[in-house]
């Protein structure tokens, strides 16, 4: 382990750690409301490691469905880490299998910005800088949730104090940051109106991953606007 790089991804991840909070939050005290233990959501959010898809479990475990629907909703909620290890796989090819398997399971939204933005760069992305930026986002996002489950009986229903739309904003933040990139807004208008249509006629969650897809059919079938202008990546704004 390179010290210097990980002290490195440690600075790089703090803000972003910090940013997580209200999230990890959120979801404790959702998770609260619904009956789960302060261990089983905490639990939760050490293991599975996906604030979107955890709040789409917590809503299908309170009624009578079966365990592989579940399993195929937050995989469909989830699809979008499909393509965000296709898109880093150029960058940590020099990983082990286990580093890869760590690289993998702290593979969120910020963690595959900031990746693909230190690797357009030039800059090498090491081991020791992944796992630097993994551990300052995965941690506040484990506490803040078990803080939210404490506190949830304070918070009482999200809706009510607005905290339910953080999670649109902070997808919504992510996708802007995307903005230089060639054919941004053609593609996003199709993801968008795509999502919108499968949400009325599928239904939830089916609608994400049906509107990723949409997406990146239309991206392959685009030719590059500005091949000769290099990507630019903002990440000012990110989430678990």
């Amino acid at each position: 382990m390179n010290r210097a790089d990980f002290l490195q991804g440690l600075r790089g991840g703090i803000l972003v750690g910090l940013a997580s909070v209200p999230f990890g939050a959120l979801f404790g005290a959702v998770a609260q409301s619904h009956g789960l233990s302060l261990g089983e959501l905490t639990l939760m959010s050490g293991i599975v490691y996906a604030g979107a898809s955890q709040l789409v479990g917590l809503d299908l475990f309170g009624h009578d469905v079966a365990a592989w629907i579940i399993v195929l909703s937050i995989l469909a909620v989830n699809f979008r880490h499909i393509l965000y290890s296709a898109a880093i796989a150029r960058y940590i090819r020099h990983f082990s299998g286990v580093q890869k398997a760590f690289a993998f399971f702290l593979l969120v939204d910020p963690q595959f910005a900031e990746t693909v933005k230190r690797g357009e760069a030039g800059k090498t992305v090491s081991f020791s800088w992944y796992m630097g930026l993994g551990v300052v986002i995965y941690i506040p996002w484990v506490l803040a949730s078990l803080m939210g489950g404490m506190l949830g009986s304070l918070i009482g229903d999200p809706r009510t104090i607005g905290l339910d739309v953080l999670l649109p904003v902070y997808f919504l933040g992510i996708v802007i940051g995307f903005r230089k990139r060639d054919n941004f807004l053609p593609v996003v208008v199709a993801s968008a109106v795509v999502a919108i249509v499968a949400y009325r006629i599928v239904g939830s969650p089916w609608h994400v991953s049906i509107g990723a897809l949409a997406g990146v059919a239309l991206a392959a079938l685009l030719p590059p606007a500005k091949s000769n202008r290099k990507p630019d990546l903002a990440v000012e704004n990110h989430e678990v």
